[in-house]
């Protein structure tokens, strides 16, 4: 919905427009965090306010049937910040892009973008009917680069920071790959063996005169249980893991994993450094794009999803409400890094803690990516090794059976 205002700035200056909010309260907030003084506000409802309604809900159902790739995103910030360097009218760059785009989700999104700018709405209210895809950094920088004239500027940012981002998740999926289809194999190979291997030797094992020891006859038992009601496992297995991925999603599993994650032993410092990373670069980002530092602060908190950061951002725009340093807020806990809050406190003294908040993401971008590759280079041998060891495991208990046979043999 849109909303049309009347307010004055701090140094007096009279200012008029129109805000996209989900209600008057959020509008008046968001102006308010802008710092302008609202003397008179309200909700549009004209015609086109009416088609801005449609064209949302049918975004967010759109949304809802399939996420958007943060790459794509990236290089449609990218290629629509050089369109725009080059003088091209917004309209035709978003048209251009459009008839270039190979994903029709996203081809879609765009007709929309265009649709909505065409009626006469700003780059940035257009992109924020459409937050779920561009996310609120995206739509708030486009805003600044509306306001300051440096739109071309603002999107290189955004296209910058969505990369990073992209390169991110990029590295630790890599990461991640490897030792999850090892995984997958060694479950492979043990149902196998105990499937269709170790049954072939049961009647020689019954035939057999003597005792079986007890690592075979552990591995014979649960290959009868294997077999014998593989059709209440199946389910049972497909149950349990559906239950787990509810809970790990649910609120109090989330929260559950989400601090379990950072108590690990190497885990632990790499996710906190991974977070810290992304919050100071958004954030940087933002005060360096000239946004006032409580709608910086709220819309990094919007864009995180571990909800123990997001509480910890919610501590910092309150102590920055009453006059307190963002540094003080970051401290209160063990979730930034103690290096990067003494590098943020003296941005503060300076002046420069957009500059200095981006620069330590660069650094911790760096330290991480080097971390992920040494993490992904130590599974990886530990899970051949467990490969190795469960394999010799079976097949030690399946012939040393038949290596007691001809012991005994032989000494008769």
């Amino acid at each position: 919905m849109k909303f049309h205002y009347d307010a004055y700035t701090k140094s007096g200056d009279h200012k008029s427009g129109t805000i996209e909010a989900a209600e008057q309260k959020e509008a008046e907030d968001s102006l308010r965090k802008r710092g302008l003084l609202v003397t008179s506000i309200s909700a549009q409802s004209d015609t086109k306010s009416t088609t801005t309604a449609k064209h949302a809900h049918s975004n967010a159902a759109a949304q809802n049937k399939s996420r958007i790739p943060v790459k794509v995103v990236a290089d449609f910030a990218r290629e629509l910040s050089v369109l725009v360097a080059t003088g091209t009218p917004i309209i035709d760059a978003i048209e251009a892009i459009e008839s270039q785009c190979p994903q029709e989700n996203f081809k879609t999104v765009l007709a929309r973008l265009r649709t909505r700018l065409e009626e006469g709405d700003s780059l940035a209210d257009a992109m924020t009917a459409q937050v779920k895809v561009f996310g609120h950094v995206f739509c708030a920088l486009v805003a600044a680069g509306e306001t300051s004239g440096n739109l071309d500027a603002m999107l290189n940012r955004v296209a910058k920071l969505l990369r990073q981002e992209a390169k991110i998740r990029a590295n630790i999926a890599g990461a991640m790959l490897y030792p999850a289809l090892l995984s997958f194999v060694s479950v492979v190979v043990l149902g196998l063996m105990l499937g269709v291997v170790l049954p072939r030797f049961a009647g020689l094992f019954e035939s057999l005169d003597s005792p079986l020891p007890a690592t075979t006859k552990f591995l014979m038992a649960l290959s009868n249980l294997m077999l014998g009601y593989w059709w209440a496992l199946i389910p049972a297995f497909a149950v349990a893991v559906g239950g787990a991925v509810m809970w790990v999603r649910s609120p109090k599993g989330t929260a559950t994993v989400e601090r379990a994650s950072l108590k690990l032993p190497v885990l632990g410092p790499t996710v906190r450094s991974i977070q810290t990373a992304r919050i100071f670069r958004v954030l940087g980002l933002l005060l360096e794009s000239k946004v006032p530092i409580l709608e910086s602060i709220e819309l990094t908190q919007r864009s995180v999803s571990n909800t123990l950061y997001k509480t910890m951002l919610e501590r910092a725009e309150d102590a920055v409400t009453i006059g307190e340093p963002v540094s003080n807020a970051l401290a209160s806990g063990s979730l930034i890094v103690p290096s990067a809050i003494e590098a943020v406190r003296n941005g503060e003294r300076s002046g420069r803690m957009g500059p200095v908040m981006v620069q330590l993401a660069d650094h911790l971008d760096e330290e991480n990516e080097t971390v992920i590759k040494s993490i992904s280079s130590i599974v990886e041998p530990v899970i051949m090794i467990a490969l190795g060891l469960m394999v010799g495991f079976v097949a030690i208990s399946m012939f040393l059976p038949l290596f007691d046979l001809t012991a005994s043999a032989g000494g008769h």
